[in-house]
């Protein structure tokens, strides 16, 4: 499921979750050294990016409702 800029589209949070704790596996079981990052912006229309980088960036966009 990777996203380039250009190809965002909407995703639920339980999406992200699961890419992440896909990415934490691979990281895991990886031989050698490995980096996850989680980034999170704020978008209009009440929605945020998050862009998880592990080698490679997968982009979500994802619609918030403030709590």
């Amino acid at each position: 499921m990777k996203m380039e800029k250009s190809d965002r589209k909407k995703s639920t949070n339980a999406e992200v979750k699961l890419k992440l704790i896909e990415l934490y596996d691979d990281v895991f079981n990886h031989s050698g050294y490995g980096d996850i990052t989680v980034e999170i912006r704020i978008l209009k229309r009440g929605q945020k990016e998050v862009i998880l980088r592990c080698g490679k960036q997968y982009r979500f966009v994802v619609d918030f409702v403030q709590a």
